[in-house]
């Protein structure tokens, strides 16, 4: 028996293996305080979603955190459950925001969005299940400066890609 494929899976794999690839290098970046990254795979994320689509971006999130998690050996790991967390909370906003008005919410204010989301599951899933203290919100500053610094920098970086893609196009 053969499973049959469409493009659209071919198209979804591969943006996942590059999602995944940025997933790895990120790794691997020291990072000057435990827990913030640049998040430089969710550009993959807010990039399939303004080109093909909620579907097509929630497979390439998912599909980025179950095969980093598995490459990185943090399956099931409280990384895992992390990067999970902020991963469907990032995807939940985004389901909401997509359908506001487009001359609100550009690549970079969608990518902001996405951030606050994603550090809000991460804070959330710590409180909750690994340190159950409130003690915890006294990060919430440092991890917002990040999410906004990074939401901001990865938006700009999508809308170069996008201007990039439609300008292509034109000449294809």
């Amino acid at each position: 028996m053969q499973i049959q494929t469409t493009a659209e899976d071919h198209r979804i794999a591969k943006l996942a293996a590059f999602a995944i690839a940025l997933h790895m290098v990120e790794a691997v970046i020291p990072s000057p305080l435990l827990g913030v990254k640049p998040g430089i795979a969710n550009i993959v994320t807010l990039y399939v979603l303004l080109q093909y689509g909620f579907t097509a971006a929630a497979w390439v999130s998912l599909l980025r955190v179950f095969a980093g998690s598995l490459l990185l050996g943090h399956f099931l790991s409280p990384t895992f459950m992390l990067s999970l967390m902020g991963a469907v909370l990032s995807l939940g906003a985004l389901s909401l925001a997509i359908h506001l008005p487009k001359k609100h919410f550009s690549a970079v204010s969608l990518s902001i969005l996405a951030a606050f989301a994603h550090v809000t599951g991460q804070l959330l899933m710590v409180r909750l299940w690994l340190i159950p203290h409130a003690g915890i919100s006294y990060l919430i500053p440092i991890f917002a400066a990040a999410a906004l610094f990074f939401g901001i920098i990865n938006g700009l970086i999508t809308t170069k890609l996008l201007y990039n893609h439609k300008l292509h196009s034109k000449y294809d």
